[in-house]
């Protein structure tokens, strides 16, 4: 039987960033055994950004996982890394696998794995490339499928970008896994709001936004001391939280998989309505830096407005716009408010006698 089987009810994933001890474990998978929670994650091996933090456990954690497995009959998924990882997992009997979004945006180590795994039957989760690319994504998916795996589900977990957001750790991206659900209908699609939030406070208004788009499911990092936690303590709730959130959810009909039109109408206004907020963000961006611009316009006595650089701003835009088959005008429309704003912040700034580059 397929782990990763369409259902009408969701697969709820959930467990700590990284297993720190037997008594963390026993806390959560006790707590477990009265939510409808399908596979306990815990991370082994942690691929840190920079040297120096917690990078897990190591084997001692694989040991604590499987006796934790046998006492509250609940099976286990890790992340894998190395083809070594793979071969401790299969020899600690994890149930299912799964590959990070710093794994994924390098098809020479997924090959690897995917050779590792080839006559194993084991369910594999495949989490999206830190790149928005829908195509490493697939191409990752496809690996797999190649050596004979047939038991998998992708993983949205949000994606990096070079400027900080100040809503998201890993900006959503939502048109990403729509694509890959519009071009890969019968993958199961299971969305981290642990991940993408970065916070735990929006956890739960994340898991609903992807419930409401037609995500199969969630993986939520869920750890009894969050605040004690040795990685991503911000982005951790407890198992109370996490029964909250469950209890909480209002689960949809899948809008791709109806042919009822009020659905499908329905669907797309959600897509839309995360497009939209999309937009608000990026424009609080470019509001961002119009205030450092307007800053260093004032320390080199320069004038807000630059009626040069405008007209190279509605040329440009208004010439892509044509590209894109949008209406140039509309763009242009679209170009002047956010223009007007921005040149309106910046002339507060060169009133204000206590602004400053920082």
């Amino acid at each position: 039987m397929s782990f990763f089987s369409k259902s009408s009810a969701p697969i709820y994933i959930a467990g700590p960033c990284s297993v720190e001890s037997k008594e963390q474990l026993h806390q959560i998978a006790r707590a477990f055994q009265s939510m409808p929670i399908q596979l306990l994650r815990a991370g082994v091996w942690k691929p840190r950004t920079r040297p120096g933090s917690f990078e897990g456990m190591g084997e001692q954690a694989l040991v604590w996982l499987q006796e934790i497995k046998k006492e509250f009959n609940i099976p286990i998924a890790i992340e894998v890394a190395e083809p070594a990882h793979i071969e401790l997992a299969l020899r600690y009997q994890v149930d299912v696998l799964w590959l990070g979004a710093r794994t994924v945006v390098n098809p020479f180590q997924v090959q690897r794995l995917a050779d590792s795994l080839k006559g194993v039957q084991l369910p594999v989760m495949i989490k999206n490339p830190v790149t928005p690319d829908v195509d490493l994504w697939i191409g990752a998916i496809e690996r797999m499928e190649k050596v004979g795996i047939t038991d998998i589900a992708a993983i949205h977990r949000g994606f990096s970008t070079y400027a900080k957001s100040t809503t998201y750790r890993n900006e959503p991206n939502w048109i990403i896994p729509i694509e890959l659900k519009r071009r890969r209908p019968e993958l199961i699609l299971i969305n981290d709001p642990s991940h993408i939030t970065g916070q735990s406070a929006q956890v739960a208004a994340m898991s609903q936004r992807a419930m409401d788009m037609g995500f199969d499911g969630l993986m939520i990092e869920t750890h009894p001391q969050p605040n004690q936690a040795l990685s991503d303590a911000a982005q951790q709730i407890t198992p109370e939280a996490l029964w909250q959130l469950i209890q909480g959810l209002k689960i949809r009909t899948p809008h791709l998989e109806t042919s009822n039109q009020l659905a499908q109408l329905d669907f797309y206004r959600q897509l839309m309505d995360s497009v939209d907020d999309e937009i608000i963000a990026l424009i609080a961006r470019r509001m961002e830096l119009s205030n450092q611009l307007g800053v260093l316009k004032k320390e080199m006595n320069l004038s807000a407005y630059q009626p040069e650089r405008w007209r190279e701003i509605i040329a440009s835009k208004t010439h892509t716009a044509a590209l894109k088959g949008l209406d140039p005008q509309l763009i242009k429309q679209v170009f002047e408010q956010i223009h007007d704003a921005s040149i309106n912040h910046q002339l507060g700034l060169f009133l204000d006698p206590t602004t400053s580059k920082k």
